[in-house]
């Protein structure tokens, strides 16, 4: 049987990340995300916690750090991007998966076994998510919400210049708040099947 790939975009604090890894149990099939930083930091030989915190910090042109290898590449970051979709391909290639963010479905975009899914949940719920579920102060959870969704709207914006609007690229869109992670994971297993299996 052919390979399939389900990517996986998410808001902060949706429980995105949590879908996934319970929607892997489900189809009995790999689950890939800091694993990819883990193999990017391989490849480019640099220190993990480098990579992770660079990997969604898209600068602003005037602040790009020139990159200090010398391998002829504007800043780290698009070395990173490029190293990380040369690992999803691989993966992609390699087995069938679930692979959450970077840019997944963008770069895999014309795999012909692919289903790019969006977890979202309103502000008010995914608040409560921080506060209850993270142990975040309540300023705390406003913070990283307002921070870490505009880096990964910069993020998309700059690699993925081709999908204009929110929807884009994607082929389901689920709300989380609505249905929770078990259900969420139960709905998008039955759509793979009813697809790929």
């Amino acid at each position: 049987m052919e390979n399939y790939v389900v990517t996986i975009s998410r808001q902060f604090a949706s429980f995105g990340r949590s879908i996934a890894q319970k929607l892997s149990r489900e189809l009995s099939v790999e689950f890939y995300d800091r694993d990819i930083v883990e193999a990017t930091a391989k490849r480019m030989g640099q220190p993990i916690p480098v990579i992770s915190n660079e990997e969604e910090n898209v600068h602003p042109a005037l602040f790009r750090r020139k990159y200090p290898l010398g391998m002829g590449v504007a800043n780290i970051q698009d070395e990173i991007f490029n190293v990380q979709s040369n690992i999803i391909r691989d993966i992609a290639q390699r087995e069938s998966c679930i692979i959450v963010g970077r840019c997944a479905g963008y770069v895999l975009r014309d795999h012909p076994r692919c289903l790019n899914v969006f977890i979202y949940s309103p502000y008010e719920q995914r608040l409560k998510n921080c506060i209850e579920s993270l142990q975040m102060d309540l300023k705390t959870a406003k913070k990283m919400i307002k921070e870490v969704d505009k880096a990964r709207e910069n993020y998309h914006r700059r690699y993925c210049p081709d999908l204009k609007k929110a929807y884009d690229g994607y082929d389901i869109m689920i709300d989380s708040s609505r249905f929770g992670i078990e259900k969420s994971a139960k709905i998008l297993a039955d759509i793979i099947r009813d697809q790929f299996l």
